[in-house]
């Protein structure tokens, strides 16, 4: 009998509305009990001193980039694994462009399987809409859904899917399934060269300009035909204030609609690619300070479900390209929850209690989570955070678990970062050192 006892820490557990200071007692991978007293019923357990600290269920990623397989020279499992033990992640989601492509069940499982060996956090696989992400012939998601990886997640990832009578018969077939379709909102013919958002900024800088048109045409697009099929839609990184009011419609229409934000459309403005420095290029792009305010008060209000990493780690030579070559995105997962505590948790925007659930919660009840996202209830799942909301740190590239070290957030100074997670009632992150000897599974 393993027992691990997490000690002291002030839980907060959006799934139960649990927030108040007790133990938190495991037994084989199980959360045995919760309570003031359960360290004098557990004097063998081993112990992770949690005073001072929130314990969370363990966070989930809708959107992360593990690269493997054929992109390992930026990322794969281990290292995004490491990175997301790290952050205090519990489960990931890895996005589907990878090479081959993950539209059948032979490379989805082939990545689930690296998951496992690596056993740092578990993998929600995504497969692509369509057969390698060609935008043309639908990928079986019947036969991925009954399959042994039980994906319900397809996206196309950054390849926004342009064809309406595809991506209607997309919906129509996942509604089958129950599966979700997520598309990338843009209109390509509108953003042809385009290196940045479209503004002031874009006119002093003298780059092509990437107009909010393009993600709020795409969503539209999305919205209504998934209102029409009854299909479950998730909207990837809501960049405008014009795409919040969009997906709130829909909500209030009774569409079948979630939606992310990323911690750094939460954070940046474009008013940061005055350097030219390519760490700031992404896509959808950075956009400006009002667009910010909008998507932080959806976020807090609910018309935003979930906060999603969009980790996008590149290898250095590439990210230090002119900026018109170099490829867009950045890193996430370290920083992600660390960011919206300390933006909008210690600002007073946001409290604590909600600021969890869109890392946890939120994100569960967009796909199959499989145990994550609590409750933090004696016979769930022991998949847990414990975060120090007062350890004040300096991102320094060279020091992030991710092979790439294309963060924006260099040098930047937050407040809060993971002290321990746990995954399946085993340490993966103690006293901030990423845990490597993995049992045999």
């Amino acid at each position: 009998m393993n027992e691990l006892l997490i000690s002291g820490g002030r839980v907060l557990d959006p799934a139960s509305g649990t927030d108040r200071v007790a133990d938190v007692l495991v037994r084989d991978g199980v959360v045995a009990a919760v309570g003031p007293d359960v360290a004098a019923a557990s004097p063998g357990a081993d112990v992770l001193d949690a005073r001072g600290c929130w314990v969370t269920p363990g966070l989930i990623d809708l959107h992360t980039h593990l690269r493997e397989p054929g992109g390992e020279g930026a990322e794969d499992v281990a290292t995004g694994s490491a990175a997301a033990a790290a952050g205090g992640y519990t489960a990931v989601s890895p996005m589907a462009n990878t090479d081959p492509v993950a539209d059948t069940a032979v490379v989805i499982e082939l990545v689930l399987r690296r998951g496992r060996e690596v056993g740092l956090v578990d993998l929600l696989p995504v497969a692509s809409i369509t057969r390698g992400l060609g935008g043309v012939e639908l990928t079986p998601m019947g036969e991925l859904a009954r399959s042994d990886a039980r994906v319900d997640f397809f996206s196309d990832d950054g390849i926004p899917l342009g064809d309406s009578l595809v991506m209607r018969r997309a919906l129509q077939y996942a509604t089958a399934f129950d599966v979700v379709v997520c598309n990338h909102s843009e209109d390509p013919v509108l953003t042809a060269d385009a290196q940045m958002n479209e503004g002031a900024m874009s006119s002093v800088l003298g780059l092509p300009g990437w107009p909010r048109e393009a993600e709020e045409i795409m969503l539209a697009r999305d919205l209504i035909l998934a209102h029409g099929a009854g299909a479950r839609l998730h909207v990837p990184h809501l960049t405008t204030a014009g795409g919040v009011e969009l997906v709130r419609r829909a909500k209030q229409a009774g569409t079948r609609v979630t939606a992310e934000v990323t911690p750094h459309h939460l954070l940046l403005e474009d008013v940061e690619v005055a350097a030219y420095d390519a760490v700031m290029k992404v896509n959808p792009p950075l956009r400006t300070a009002a667009d910010v305010a909008v998507l932080r008060a959806a976020l807090i209000d609910g018309t935003i479900d979930a906060v999603a990493t969009d980790h996008a780690p590149h290898g250095r030579e590439a990210k230090r390209q002119p900026w018109e070559h170099a490829p867009c995105g950045m890193l996430g997962l370290e920083t992600a929850f660390p960011i919206v505590h300390t933006e909008l948790v210690r600002t007073g925007r946001m409290d604590a209690l909600t600021a969890v659930a869109r890392f946890t919660t939120g994100p569960a009840t967009v796909r199959n989570t499989r145990g994550h996202g609590g409750p933090i209830v004696p016979g769930s799942p022991a998949n847990l955070q414990v975060f120090d909301p007062e350890l004040t740190w300096t991102v320094d590239r060279a020091l992030l678990r991710s092979r790439a070290d294309n963060t924006p957030f260099h040098g930047r100074t937050l407040v809060g970062r993971a002290r321990h997670t746990v995954l399946h009632g085993r340490p993966t992150l103690r006293d901030g050192a990423v845990v490597t000897e993995v049992p045999n599974v």
